[in-house]
């Protein structure tokens, strides 16, 4: 069954060993923000460093791997339709607002709606790491200076995860007008 995410919010559930997490785009350049972490000892997640020492690569799809900060597989990518995402960048904070956009007063943020739906599984939002940015177009020139592009998705673009151990995911539509072309659109998942 499909779930939806409503713009610029989030959620977090279980995943079992073996099952599938869809994660799709239903509009087109929509960045979705995940963290993983293991069920049975939340101390274990998701390590960008670890990705990219294992995966050899900082552009993760198809036939890739999510590795633990314990150097343990803990997610592998099935399928990726579109095939653009992004583990080099924080999820978006209040702070990204503030310092980035200069923007002052509440702005929702992908971090507030991780640490929001982790609270109930005892995950502290200290405990939030580099999220996995499911659709999020990064680019860097030779200089290594950071760009952050449009999302290449289309509607109904999506990439497919198989959970190796037993985890706790949290998902979200993202809230960053730079990461999403200026709009804020749903993301939609499905578990089986």
């Amino acid at each position: 069954m499909r779930k939806i995410i409503q713009k610029q919010s989030g959620v977090a559930f279980r995943l079992k060993k073996g099952q599938f997490l869809k994660v799709i785009d239903p509009e087109g350049e929509q960045v979705s923000d995940m963290v993983v972490f293991n069920s049975k000892d939340i101390k274990e997640k998701i390590s960008s460093g670890k990705t990219f020492d294992f995966e050899e690569s900082i552009l993760l799809t198809k036939n890739n791997f999510l590795w633990s900060n314990r150097s343990r597989k803990m997610m592998a990518i099935i399928d990726d339709t579109n095939g653009r995402n992004d583990f080099l960048l924080a999820p978006c904070s209040p702070e990204t607002f503030e310092i980035m956009y200069d923007y002052s007063g509440y702005h929702p943020s992908c971090f507030e709606n991780l640490s929001t739906n982790l609270k109930p599984f005892g995950i502290e939002p200290d405990d939030i790491p580099t999220a996995f940015n499911i659709f999020m177009n990064v680019t860097f020139d030779e200089e290594g200076k950071l760009a952050v592009k449009p999302p290449t998705s289309q509607a109904n673009d999506y990439v497919e995860f198989k959970a190796l151990m037993d985890v706790i995911v949290s998902l979200t539509a993202c809230s960053a007008e730079d990461s999403n072309n200026g709009t804020f659109k749903p993301i939609h998942f499905e578990i089986r």
